[in-house]
């Protein structure tokens, strides 16, 4: 009977501490940036570029806010004005950039700010308002940058972002961050390049991250987190995660008890 109980006691050590490593072994899947810190040269702070499609906000302010009138005209008149939605909440109107990169603005008529960032808008916006505003002051947003997260996070959706500039991890971080079943070795990023769909593929586990062409995101780009090969299998195989945790339980308390 001695013998009986040593050989239960010594299978029971050997289930627990290989459920153990198995844990371990998980811990290195699901852990962020692991490795020895590295600095990595990374990208430089992104600055967007205007696209077909973006949506802008333009406003053109001088000393003499007569000269400024026509061209602050209330946004919702023309063809070239524009509104949407987004995520339930009203987008203000502005002006779209049409598919060959061109707005409608009052007074001038088609100005080509596609290809452009918005400083570089905003130099070429003074050049074709110095003949009706002296000294002019222009600002310029984009109203619908947007990303895109889906998958096994908490909260997928669409997000507006009003500063135009945010990484994959803050994207992750606004969608409430990965559930336990998402694999985050291999997360894809969908972006439209020149009328081009390209796909990336990035390891959110490695330090090498912060040097990737998608760790800032641009208007438009779609993240997906897939479901790791757990959650595959507890697809095919219901209840799996209940029973294993129930088992590791069932064999702990037990251990105890023989104690």
């Amino acid at each position: 009977m001695n013998f009986l109980r040593r050989r239960f006691h010594f299978v029971l050590k050997c289930l627990i501490v290989l459920m153990t490593l198995a844990g371990c072994n998980t811990k290195k899947k699901i852990v962020y940036f692991q490795g020895k810190p590295t600095a990595f040269p990374g990208p430089s702070s992104y600055n967007p570029t205007i696209k077909p499609d973006d949506l802008l906000s333009i406003l053109v302010m001088a000393n003499d806010e007569k000269s400024t009138a026509l061209f602050n005209m209330p946004l919702g008149i023309g063809n070239n004005l524009y509104g949407g939605y987004t995520m339930g909440a009203p987008t203000p109107p502005g002006y779209l950039v049409q598919q060959n990169g061109n707005i409608e603005f009052p007074i001038i008529g088609s100005i080509k700010v596609g290809g452009l960032t918005r400083t570089q808008a905003i130099e070429l916006m003074k050049e074709q308002l110095a003949s009706y505003v002296v000294n002019p002051t222009v600002l310029v947003r984009i109203l619908n940058f947007r990303v895109t997260v889906l998958g096994e996070v908490r909260n997928p959706g669409s997000f507006t972002i009003p500063n135009e500039r945010i990484t994959i991890l803050e994207a992750l971080g606004i969608a409430g961050d990965l559930l336990i079943t998402g694999e985050r070795k291999n997360v894809l990023v969908i972006r439209e390049e020149n009328g081009t769909r390209m796909e990336y593929r990035v390891d959110l586990t490695q330090e090498s991250l912060f040097s990737s062409p998608v760790f800032y995101l641009q208007q438009n780009d779609v993240v997906y987190i897939e479901p790791n090969n757990f959650k595959r299998s507890a697809a095919s195989i219901p209840m799996v995660d209940a029973l294993t945790s129930s088992l590791y339980m069932a064999l702990t308390t037990l251990l105890l008890f023989i104690k």
